[in-house]
């Protein structure tokens, strides 16, 4: 076994193998660039070498500098996580050179299936059922519109090197084809360094499973059950999940045979997953092996039992699997949550900044039921414009998949981050959501359900009562703390009844709280005639100042997050987030009569989504424009974005320039 290893990676994956080196008795190098200097998988790390500048492609990309390092510090082998070199043939083989073990397959196996064009050609050639589509490489948008003509719409346009939903778009006409195929080989010549494009036929109504493999050097390979990944935005997965809803064993068997039969004609030999397209009848298609362990392993690890990076250096030593094929019983239900650094409200656009607050919930198990954070951040951290926007990745496990959706659903709620916008709202809302709940999924799910973008859910029903209640027993101690400071009882005892108006947003409901400090808090919920229509009975170690109100209510766990703002508190709570504000009931005349704030007209500014770096300028002062008409293509973390003019008018002055780096709501363009 090996002594000690380097991670040639960064952020939560490289974190994630560190655990497990040190489980294993493996000191670990960590390598980082300038903007990673003081980032927590340095910190974690027995070693850490400097590699370069925050530009992946002057630092985590430059083989050489890995190399450099592993001799510098005597590292034995080198794990590559995912991204950034994982999937270069030329990675391993330079390893192999100086005398160091790579930690994942070998270089043949990623030349085979590493490469999407290629793996394709590997799956014909074994039989595989593919997605129909041009396997050779496409050298510009002109023969892509050609190409897509003849495969039929839509087509999906892939980076041949890609992943993570970069270098990646779904066309449904020309014209998109012709803007979707430069957008995309840009991106991947950004993101990967090589720019080679494929076209396939989309599939309507398609869900992602891709299964798990694991294979020795001894010949040995086994599939460990699937994960289904249908919930995707901009080609890139939010929600994973294992085992599929759809999947009965018998087509979990086929697909797994399928893709043993893949791996063993290459000869692959560590830990690498085969995606499929499947029909909601549960037919499936090939579409492309992953030669590297997934972003989503941890729900795969969940429900095996099954450490996966401890087997892929396992492997790499020399060692063969310790568990046979009927040896894999997958074992209740887990749900993973990306959480990244992006505005749900904005419609997702990248966010970048300091993280001020970062309070993830609880890890560990609890009656069976498991919460488990693989981050590579901390309080104080920065996201920085240069990488991936992915801060964490939330997993929950459960028995069954409905217990593994609620309590990933309180992890969600409890989970607070503040200084940067981040998608959690939104994966709280998801976790509601009827569709999702029943499982009946496809890759269109967040455009079909979300057209217009996230919103806010309304409260109601029962959310709507519970923050009210919250909201009511929150003001509560805070009179209760104000009075202990001042000592002004108002000749009334600490345990006394309240009367009070909550505002929740443009809501209201009449309460009555009575309680303290020792015991629970009742509130009771009136109608407009100050009759009881219902009681919540609530019990929590919250004090002023706690940033997530977590507690009982109704004998059921609930989180609430709270962020003080004039005169109340923000609260958020499965996807529900407004200002809450409890008033005295001449208080609550008085603030209806207050005026509402109307925002200023902006509409004759195109102003900057997100922190970004100007790619493309497409109009300049006095063009026409249309609705839908590409004004500007902002560069941020590795995606490109294009803005388009919501209204027929006029350019009246350009207020930026190609190569600018601008604020989020920078003024880009004024229109007359």
């Amino acid at each position: 076994m090996f002594n000690k290893i380097l991670i040639a990676n960064r952020g939560e994956i490289a974190c994630r193998v560190i655990k497990t080196a040190r489980k294993m008795g493996i000191k670990t190098v960590a390598v980082y660039s300038d903007a990673d200097r003081d980032a927590l998988h340095v910190e974690m790390a027995d070693e850490a070498v400097h590699i370069g500048p925050p530009a992946a492609a002057e630092s985590y990309l430059v083989i050489d500098k890995i190399v450099a390092a592993c001799k510098a510090t005597g590292a034995e082998a080198v794990h590559p996580g995912y991204g950034f070199l994982s999937e270069r043939e030329a990675f391993p083989i330079a390893l192999q050179k100086a005398g160091i073990v790579f930690i994942g397959p070998n270089p043949k196996a990623i030349a085979a299936m590493g490469d999407k064009i290629e793996s394709k050609k590997a799956a014909a050639a074994a039989k595989v059922s593919t997605v129909p589509g041009y396997l050779g490489e496409i050298a510009d948008s002109k023969q892509a519109i050609k190409i897509a003509d003849e495969i039929g719409y839509p087509v999906m346009i892939k980076a041949s090197a890609g992943g993570g939903g970069k270098g990646m778009r779904i066309a449904w006409s020309r014209e998109e084809v012709a803007q979707g195929f430069d957008s995309s080989r840009s991106e991947a010549k950004s993101s990967f360094g090589d720019d080679r494009m494929f076209i396939e036929k989309f599939i309507v109504n398609p869900r992602h499973i891709e299964i798990q493999l694991i294979g020795d050097k001894h010949g040995n390979v086994i599939y460990l059950g699937e994960r289904e990944c249908s919930i995707q935005r901009r080609n890139q997965k939010v929600i994973e999940e294992a085992p599929s809803p759809l999947l009965d064993e018998k087509t979990r068997k086929a697909m797994g045979e399928q893709a043993v039969a893949l791996a063993k004609a290459v000869g692959y030999d560590s830990a690498g997953t085969v995606e499929f397209v499947a029909g909601q009848d549960r037919s499936f298609y090939f579409l492309e092996m992953n030669t590297r362990l997934q972003v989503e392993h941890p729900v795969t690890e969940l429900i095996t039992g099954i450490d996966l990076v401890e087997q892929m250096i396992r492997v790499a030593a020399g060692e063969k699997l310790p568990f046979k094929q009927s040896d894999v019983k997958l074992n209740g239900w887990a749900v993973e949550s990306r959480i990244y650094a992006e505005d749900p409200y904005r419609n997702f656009l990248p966010s970048i900044g300091r993280l001020v607050k970062y309070r993830p919930p609880h890890e560990g198990t609890t009656d069976g039921l498991t919460v488990r954070n693989d981050t590579g951040v901390t309080e104080g951290g920065e996201i920085s414009m240069y990488y991936d926007p992915m801060i964490a990745k939330l997993v929950t496990h459960a028995p069954t998949r409905e217990q593994a959706i609620d309590i990933q659903a309180e992890a969600l709620d409890a989970f607070y981050i503040d200084g940067i916008r981040h998608n959690i709202p939104f994966l709280t809302a998801l976790m509601q959501h009827p569709r999702w709940r029943k499982g009946e999924l496809s890759t269109g799910f967040i455009a079909e359900e979300f057209p217009e973008g996230f919103k806010p859910r309304a409260p109601e029903g029962e959310d709507f009562k519970v923050l009210a209640a919250v909201a009511a027993a929150i003001d509560h101690l805070n009179n209760i703390r104000r009075r202990e400071i001042t000592h002004q009882m108002d000749g009334r005892p600490v345990q006394f009844r309240n009367r009070r108006v909550v505002d929740l947003g443009k809501l209201r409901q009449n309460v009555h709280v009575e309680g303290g400090l020792e015991g629970p808090i009742k509130v009771t919920l009136l109608d407009g005639s100050g009759n009881a229509i219902d009681t919540l009975e609530l019990a929590s170690r919250w004090w002023p100042g706690d940033a997530v109100w977590s507690g009982l209510v109704r004998d059921a766990d609930v989180s609430v997050q709270v962020r003080p703002i004039l005169n109340g508190h923000d609260l958020a709570y499965r996807g529900i987030h407004l200002p809450a504000r409890v008033y005295t009931e001449r208080e609550a005349e008085l603030a209806s009569l207050m005026p509402e704030k109307v925002g200023a007209d902006m509409s004759k500014y195109l102003l900057c989504p997100m922190p970004g770096l100007i790619k493309s300028l497409l109009v300049g002062e006095g063009t026409e424009v249309k609705v839908g008409d590409p004004l500007a293509i902002v560069e941020a973390m590795k995606m490109e974005n294009v803005l388009r003019a919501e209204r027929d008018t006029v350019v009246k002055k350009v207020n930026a320039k190609v190569g600018d780096s601008l604020a989020v709501d920078a003024v880009i363009l004024e229109f007359a």
